[in-house]
């Protein structure tokens, strides 16, 4: 009875560790503070390709959305109000608009608020609110969309989660001069976030890239579905399609293999894509094919808007040391050494060390801001370095329980063959006696 039991002792404890590692990778997965560097070129290309389109739609607004538009308001509306099929919950203002006049101020205010969105000015408000009024013209423009309007609304809908404004933007600009107001207000440090790791942009980051591979896995399971893409011919169909042609492909008919080859890769890349773009291994390789496939989308399909834009959205995978400058850097580095080679009493004694500089009164703003932020660094890792030390000696306690255990299984067995041996004893003295 002894021995099951401390077997299934044995296999709990075990994946109570394994449990307990689980946990420890899902809280560095999405809460390890990150910077926000990689988000922030992501708000200028994106937010610069949703301004391409509502630029396209003020080509001809009124047709798209005007009281004698291609689609009206009424069939709008009936769309999604269970009118035609099921109800669901998109709604639009837009709707309701009659006036040419009112069309085009409301217009004229949404290219705004995209170009404040893609230049970095006013963040925290443009970005939502441009993230709103897109979804104010998708819901009444249902029928005329293309995947182009869905990827540049769920980037803009991550991208309004995180401090993407931190860099390469007015924002960062105006945050230099008020350097002192973002020290002592809790308002203005959030209206212009500094580009310091934080958890908000890894949130965002994570989402993004989950996103991207849920599209790319029901994308190829969708494919698997066909018979084209198993038997090699759905990149010929592609290329032969004047619809999309933008470029005559049709000399690769003299060429059928390189046409299946082509289509087999297209289809394992798409479903397999969740799975090894996350290694440092493959990710290259991965993305690289990324940027193949959609920039022959672009180039040879007419599809130039979504190919570039599912190029943009791959960026996410990228790191943001790429966007540093090398002060920043190595910054960084030694940051990491901090953590790596010092224990928490050093870091804290050197937080300690800045908070008294701090309190020199002849510190000029910029000086006074730049060791805040350090010191904000610093404590960051204390925390970090905090957080390994407890689950370090998390880890310490269960393999000592289990090195107690063991070793008191140990003594059981060394007293069962003790016992064992003084009964064959015994029983040998008896035989030689009779």
């Amino acid at each position: 009875m002894s021995g099951p039991s401390a077997t299934a002792g044995s296999t709990d404890e075990t994946f109570g560790d394994a449990l307990g590692r689980w946990a420890e990778a899902w809280d560095r997965f999405w809460f390890t503070p990150t910077r926000p560097h990689t988000l922030c070129v992501l708000r200028i290309l994106t937010g610069a390709m949703l301004l391409y389109c509502h630029v396209v739609l003020a080509s001809d607004l009124l047709a798209f959305v005007g009281p004698d538009a291609w689609m009206s308001n009424d069939m709008a509306r009936q769309l999604h109000d269970g009118a035609f099929g099921t109800s669901d919950w998109a709604r639009s203002y837009l709707w309701y608009f009659d006036s040419p006049t009112v069309i085009w101020l409301h217009h004229g205010v949404t290219l705004l608020v995209t170009a404040m969105y893609m230049i970095g000015l006013g963040t925290r408000i443009t970005i939502p609110l441009a993230l709103f009024l897109q979804l104010m013209y998708l819901h009444r423009l249902t029928g005329a969309l293309f995947g182009l309007d869905q990827i540049v609304t769920y980037t803009t809908m991550y991208l309004a989660l995180t401090p993407c404004g931190s860099r390469f933007s007015i924002d960062a600009l105006i945050r230099k001069r008020w350097l002192d107001k973002c020290a002592t207000s809790a308002f203005w440090r959030f209206m212009l976030p500094d580009d310091s790791p934080s958890v908000a942009a890894n949130i965002g980051t994570r989402l993004l890239q989950l996103h991207l591979c849920v599209i790319y896995l029901f994308g190829g399971l969708s494919k698997a579905r066909g018979e084209t893409w198993w038997n090699g011919t759905a990149v010929w169909y592609a290329v032969s399609n004047y619809e999309y042609q933008s470029m005559d492909m049709t000399w690769m008919s003299r060429y059928p293999a390189i046409i299946s080859a082509l289509s087999n890769a297209t289809l394992f890349w798409e479903v397999f894509y969740c799975a090894l773009v996350w290694p440092r291994v493959t990710r290259p390789f991965v993305l690289a094919v990324a940027v193949g496939v959609h920039a022959s989308i672009a180039l040879f399909l007419g599809m130039i808007t979504f190919g570039s834009m599912m190029i943009i959205a791959n960026g996410i995978f990228l790191s943001p040391r790429l966007f540093q400058s090398k002060a920043q850097r190595q910054a960084d580095d030694e940051t990491a050494a901090l953590i790596e080679n010092d224990e928490v009493a050093d870091v804290e004694a050197a937080e300690q060390e800045l908070t008294q500089q701090l309190q020199n009164p002849d510190l000029s703003a910029s000086e006074r801001a730049r060791l805040k932020e350090k010191r904000d660094k610093i404590r960051a890792a204390a925390a970090r370095v905090k957080r390994r030390y407890r689950a370090l000696k998390k880890r310490e306690e269960k393999y000592e329980a289990r090195v107690k255990k063991l070793r008191e299984r140990e003594a059981k067995i060394k007293t069962i063959v003790q016992k064992r041996r003084e009964r064959k004893s015994h029983d040998d003295g008896d035989s030689t006696i009779e």
